[in-house]
């Protein structure tokens, strides 16, 4: 394999142009990498020493044979994606600023591991439950509705028995910390994913002629369908109504716009006097009242549930709250904020340390004090 071939099967790779086994390959190799390679101890000189070196092994891969040994070549074509471009699987420096020094990050023994299934149940008499520690089975029953902890750690809801006057008004209530998220599904059979630092209220049985809910944070939902009672969603000044449809709600009280991303089937958005219905593959963002449609990028929305970081032109402040989430930290900022922007994902199984290490090839200075990231100019 010749460099220009080991360089364009990485900017395919980049660009999502490779095959299914060569995706595959990569992203199993690279999981099993982040969670034992030593990438955080390298620095920018040892990049250098191993350059021609990683590309000579690419280059004499396999010399004359016809049939191609993907898994080895792909291992190594994985670790020159991390150690010569740096910058594939995260960011891409949208404004260079050539005038700044190169600058290696400070080194911390703090690795701030990722987060994980972790949530609190609140019970409608205000008693709670971890469900991080809690055995799998009947959890409580409320109202006869008895509810389960599944193999999974999925939480769900069974009526099977149930005779008693349905209740309107018994509530339950799962929150997710920063550095969780969790799974359930509703008494009406829907699938909620929840994600970190979120909260989800819904009542133990629907009643009446509406589903309703209420959210703050992120979740994606996977509704049943039931043309006779709409299922509602009211997070952050705005409302989402639907039949039966797949969709993503981004509604944390620390971001700007409220995003709604539809996925499969059809929705509308109701915010004061305003509304919009939209069709898969848009969004519809709402913000200082307003609501305003446009097409979206599925894998931006939906990459969370799927266990990346997804970055779109976005500055460090908006890199830094998603950060701040998974890993349960703290962020500061010392002088200027940098006007940088990045696009790309990262798999979120890696640890703090090893993703602000890689944000540093970027020039994004930082140190980790406990557990607070600070952003240096």
């Amino acid at each position: 394999m010749s460099k220009k071939d080991a360089t364009d099967l990485l900017n395919r790779y980049r660009n999502g142009q490779v095959s299914g086994e060569e995706k595959a390959l990569v992203e199993s190799w690279y999981a099993d990498y982040t969670q034992n390679a030593a990438t955080p101890e390298i620095d920018d000189q040892e990049l250098e020493n191993n350059r021609e070196e990683i590309l000579r092994r690419i280059m004499s891969e396999m010399p004359g044979q016809r049939k191609i040994n993907y898994r080895r070549l792909i291992s190594i074509a994985a670790l020159v994606i991390l150690l010569i471009y740096i910058s594939v699987l995260f960011v891409e420096q949208r404004k260079p600023h050539r005038d700044q020094p190169a600058l290696v990050a400070k080194k911390d023994n703090n690795n701030l591991l990722p987060g994980g299934n972790k949530a609190t149940l609140i019970l409608s008499s205000g008693s709670s439950i971890n469900l991080n520690d809690t055995k799998n089975g009947a959890l409580a029953n409320e109202k006869g509705i008895v509810i389960h902890k599944n193999a999974n750690g999925r939480i769900t809801y069974d009526q099977a028995g149930h005779n008693t006057t349905q209740e309107a008004n018994v509530f339950n209530t799962v929150v997710t910390p920063k550095g969780g998220q969790y799974q359930l599904v509703l008494s009406d059979g829907t699938k909620v994913w929840l994600n970190a630092a979120s909260t989800l209220k819904y009542p133990v049985i629907f009643t009446g002629t509406k589903r309703e809910i209420e959210l703050s944070g992120e979740a994606y939902f996977e509704v049943t369908h039931d043309q006779h009672k709409p299922f509602r969603i009211i997070s952050n000044g705005q409302t989402v109504e639907v039949l039966g449809t797949h969709f993503n709600v981004n509604a944390y009280p620390d971001e700007k716009v409220t995003r709604t991303t539809l996925l499969e089937g059809s929705v509308k958005v109701l915010a004061g006097e305003t509304s919009s219905q939209i069709k898969p593959g848009e969004q519809v963002q709402f913000k200082d009242g307003h609501l305003a449609v446009s097409q979206a990028d599925i894998e931006e929305a939906i990459a969370w549930k799927k266990g990346f970081f997804y970055f779109k032109d976005d500055d460090i402040q908006t890199v830094m709250r998603q950060l701040s989430r998974w890993y349960d930290v703290s962020v500061k900022y010392e002088g200027q904020i940098s006007t940088r922007e990045f696009s790309g994902q990262m798999n979120k199984n890696i640890t703090a340390a090893q993703l602000m290490h890689i944000l540093s090839f970027e020039q994004i200075h930082y140190r980790i004090e406990d557990r607070t990231i600070i952003i240096m100019p």
